[in-house]
C-alpha cells in the first residue's frame, strides 16, 4: 500500500472530524493521482469510503442525538433516486468527463468554503411547510445526482440547505447530512456495481476498505482536535488546498478529455 495513499485518507478523515463536511471530496484524487485507479472505478470506490466515513459519522452524532431522522429520510430519499440516476447517466460519459466535472464541483466546494457562512440563530421557518419540503426534495435531488455523477458526499451544499431552507441548528444539520450522505452513496455505489457487472470490472476492495478505516480513524482523531483548534483557519487553509487540487485535477482531466477527441 502506498504510503501516500494512507496520508491522503488520514487527511481526509482529519478534515471530515475537525470541519464536519467537505473532506470526502478529497477521495476521488487520493484513489485516481495517488492510488493509480482508473477514474470511473475511483469514483464507484470513492462512493463506498464515503458511505462508510459517513456512516460511522451518522451513527455518532445519532447517539448524540444531533440527528433529525425524519428530515433525513425526506430528504435523503429523493436523494438516493437521484444519485441512482446520476450514476446511470455515467456510463454514457467518458472518465475524463466525469472527473473534469469532478473538479467543478471541488472548485465550487472550495469557494463556498472560502466565502464562509453567517452565524446567525437559526429561527422559525417563515416559508409554507410544503414550499420547505418542495425545497428540500429539489436540493436533494440535485446533491444526490452530483453525488452519483462524480463520486462526492456533498455534505458542503447539504448542511447549508439544512440550515438555510429546513431551520435547524448546526449540530443537527451537519448530524443529519451524514445520514443523507450515506443513503445516497451507498444507493449510488449498488448501481456502480450492477453496471461494473455487465462489463466485468471489479472493485478493488482491499484498497477501499484499507482506505475506508483509516479515514475513519482520521474522523474520530479530528472530531477529538477539533475541540482545542481554530476552525476558522483549518477551513481557509483546507479550501486553498482543494482549490489547487482542483485546478489539478480540471487541467489533467480537461487534457485526457482533449486527446481522446483527437
Amino acid at each position: 500500500m502506498n504510503i501516500a495513499v494512507l496520508i491522503g485518507a488520514i487527511l481526509m478523515g482529519l478534515s471530515l472530524g475537525l470541519l464536519g463536511s467537505g473532506g470526502s471530496i478529497l477521495t476521488v484524487p487520493v484513489l485516481v493521482y495517488l492510488a493509480g485507479e482508473p477514474e470511473k472505478q475511483a469514483i464507484a470506490e470513492s462512493l463506498i469510503i464515503v458511505a462508510m466515513v459517513a456512516a460511522v459519522g451518522a451513527w455518532c452524532n445519532m447517539r448524540k442525538q444531533n440527528t433529525d431522522i425524519a428530515l433525513a429520510l425526506r430528504f435523503g430519499i429523493p436523494s438516493m433516486f437521484a444519485a441512482v440516476a446520476g450514476a446511470w447517466a455515467s456510463q454514457f460519459v467518458s472518465g475524463a468527463v466525469q472527473l473534469l466535472v469532478f473538479s467543478i464541483v471541488m472548485l465550487t466546494a472550495a469557494i463556498f468554503m472560502l466565502r464562509g457562512s453567517k452565524k446567525e440563530e437559526v429561527g422559525q421557518d417563515t416559508s409554507a411547510p410544503g414550499a420547505s419540503a418542495l425545497k428540500g426534495i429539489i436540493s436533494g435531488s440535485g446533491v444526490g445526482a452530483m453525488a452519483g455523477f462524480v463520486g462526492v458526499g456533498g455534505g458542503f451544499l447539504i448542511v447549508p440547505v439544512l440550515l438555510n431552507v429546513m431551520k435547524i441548528r448546526l449540530s443537527m444539520a451537519v448530524g443529519t447530512s451524514l445520514m443523507i450522505i450515506c443513503m445516497q452513496s451507498v444507493a449510488a455505489a449498488l448501481k456502480y456495481q450492477h453496471q461494473f457487472a455487465a462489463v466485468d470490472v471489479t472493485i478493488n476492495w482491499p484498497l477501499v476498505l484499507v482506505v475506508g478505516g483509516v479515514a475513519i480513524l482520521g474522523v474520530l482523531a479530528g472530531g477529538k482536535l477539533g475541540q482545542s483548534l481554530p476552525q476558522a483557519a483549518i477551513k481557509k487553509g483546507f479550501a486553498f488546498l482543494l482549490l489547487a487540487i482542483g485546478l489539478f485535477t480540471a487541467v489533467d482531466a480537461g487534457m485526457s478529455f482533449l486527446r481522446t477527441m483527437a
